[in-house]
């Protein structure tokens, strides 16, 4: 997609046609932000436990078996960020292959994740910074907790206004020093499994454990699988910077890709390092309890295990800030084609970065992470839990959108049929059972944290329902009004112009 161009009179540069500022950012500055954006370190404590209860020594290959739709839906970023370079991604790409009305609700999935996560993970790190300095009675006190909380998402809300190039400078910094510590981490735990330096109950690492179909059950498959899917939901934030990206048209899609390569060699990594030396009983004492890595890494690396802790903190701060990016871009994209209100577009004429978009999304995520903490940690868990059939839907919309945009050149090579029609296909039908099964397994109240119901139905559910229903009536007003309706009257079903397939073949 071609993007006139105009001369920023605030900053003197160059900038596309919503006003973003071109070329700000370069491969390693998305990278960093598709791996921050995933806060690998938060995810691996947060889930590590929970995986290993559902499927036992199996858990790394449950987290291979969740990578690959994830993959698959790469390809799909990938192909359809060379096609249309877009910040509003999965919005504006589904709008032009599957219709307006698709593409609306699509890029309020991604507005809805900002909102659900972003506290949750500055909850995260606040407590975890009063650990790592000891002040045990701010660390157990939740005004404390949220307090802090508070301070992280208004720190890096602003960040995220001050301009893309702060906000991947950040991100560089924090990117190594979670990556780091997990990769430290593994390493020290494979070498003391294989000098037999190891407490009571670690296993020998076998290559059977990355088998997941040895899970005991078609059910504890299934709900490792759910939990690995999220551990991986993120990376796409590069894309979301396609516009401000050095050769967005082919960097921010490979950031993307790659960011998803990486993960899996954490994540894979890191549970056989964890199982390995640890054993299942002792992680599947943790479940839930984010401190799984913290204990273990206590006798791994010694002194040296604060390294660990300070990896949790840096990755929650880290997809703090990634994770207003995506729904910023979102609606400054959605308001720039009269999907959302005009204000949504504005761009500040200094930092070159759509601010109200982006405070909305820090104010929205803040309110929602204070009324959540009010009522109960449980409340808050059980957003995380709503998030994940969010995560799941726009995934999913995207994969099909790009067999439908690129389905004139689909039968044209055996490498287009199968990476840009069987893998997104297959991610997003995947992605659309695990939709499904979560729902289904949320509908039930024995199933949240909270063990509460809604209408019948457990608090989870219930949250990503209402969110949806709110965006479905926005939505229909939108559409009622004069400015919005020359959006909904687009006809969608648009296929990959020539000159994109033409590029793609050279």
């Amino acid at each position: 997609m071609e993007s006139a161009t105009i001369a920023s009179e605030g900053a003197g540069a160059e900038t596309g046609d919503k006003g973003l500022k071109k070329d700000a950012i370069g491969f390693g500055d998305g990278l960093a932000i598709g791996l921050d954006s995933t806060a690998p370190a938060y995810s691996l404590a947060a889930v590590i436990g929970s995986v290993v209860i559902a499927v036992g020594v199996t858990a790394p290959g449950n987290l291979l078996l969740a990578f690959v739709p994830m993959f698959f839906i790469a390809a799909a970023f990938y192909y359809m960020n060379r096609a249309d370079q877009d910040c509003g991604t999965t919005f504006s790409w589904v709008t032009r292959a599957m219709g307006p009305w698709w593409g609306w609700i699509g890029g309020w999935a991604i507005f809805t994740t900002g909102v659900l996560v972003v506290g949750s993970l500055a909850d995260v790190s606040a407590f975890y910074t009063y650990k790592l300095f000891g002040l045990d009675g701010l660390k157990n006190s939740r005004e404390a907790v949220v307090a802090l909380a508070i301070v992280i998402i208004v720190v890096m809300t602003a960040i995220c206004v001050i301009g893309t190039e702060l906000s991947a400078r950040v991100q560089r910094a924090l990117v190594f020093a979670q990556v780091g510590a997990l990769v430290l981490f593994a390493v020290v735990a494979g070498v003391k499994v294989i000098a037999g330096d190891v407490p009571e109950g670690a296993l020998d690492p076998s290559l059977s454990w990355l088998n997941p179909f040895d899970a005991p059950s078609y059910s504890t498959l299934l709900s490792g699988v759910l939990l690995g899917v999220f551990i991986y939901w993120g990376w796409e934030s590069a894309v979301n910077l396609t516009e401000e990206t050095e050769d967005g048209s082919h960097v921010a899609g490979l950031a993307g890709v790659i960011s998803v390569l990486i993960l899996l060699v954490i994540y894979v990594g890191v549970a056989f390092a964890v199982i390995s030396y640890a054993g299942v009983d002792r992680v599947a004492n943790f479940d839930d309890n984010a401190n799984v890595l913290g204990a273990i890494a206590d006798d791994v690396l010694g002194p040296l295990a604060f390294l660990v802790t300070l990896s949790i903190i840096t990755s929650g701060i880290a997809s703090t800030q990634t994770t207003i990016l995506p729904g910023s871009r979102t609606s400054l994209s959605m308001a720039a084609k009269g999907a959302f209100p005009k204000a949504f577009a504005h761009i500040h004429e200094r930092f070159l970065t759509p601010d109200f978009s982006t405070i909305v999304i820090g104010v929205a995520a803040t309110v929602w992470y204070v009324g959540a903490a009010i009522v109960s940690d449980n409340f808050l868990f059980d957003s995380l839990s709503a998030l994940s059939l969010m995560i799941a839907f726009y995934y999913a919309l995207t994969g099909v959108a790009c067999v439908i945009y690129w389905r004139r050149e689909l039968l044209k090579s055996v490498k287009n049929f199968l990476f840009i029609g069987v893998a997104p296909l297959v991610g997003a039908a995947g992605l659309f059972y695990l939709l499904f099964e979560s729902a289904r397994d949320l509908a039930e109240p024995k199933a949240s944290y909270s063990g509460t119901e809604v209408l019948g139905v457990g608090v989870p559910l219930a949250i990503a329902v209402a969110f949806t229903a709110i965006g479905l009536i926005f939505m229909v007003v939108w559409f009622f009004t004069r400015k919005g309706r020359p959006f909904f009257r687009s006809k969608g079903f648009e296929a990959v112009p020539d000159h994109v397939v033409n590029e793609h073949s050279s």
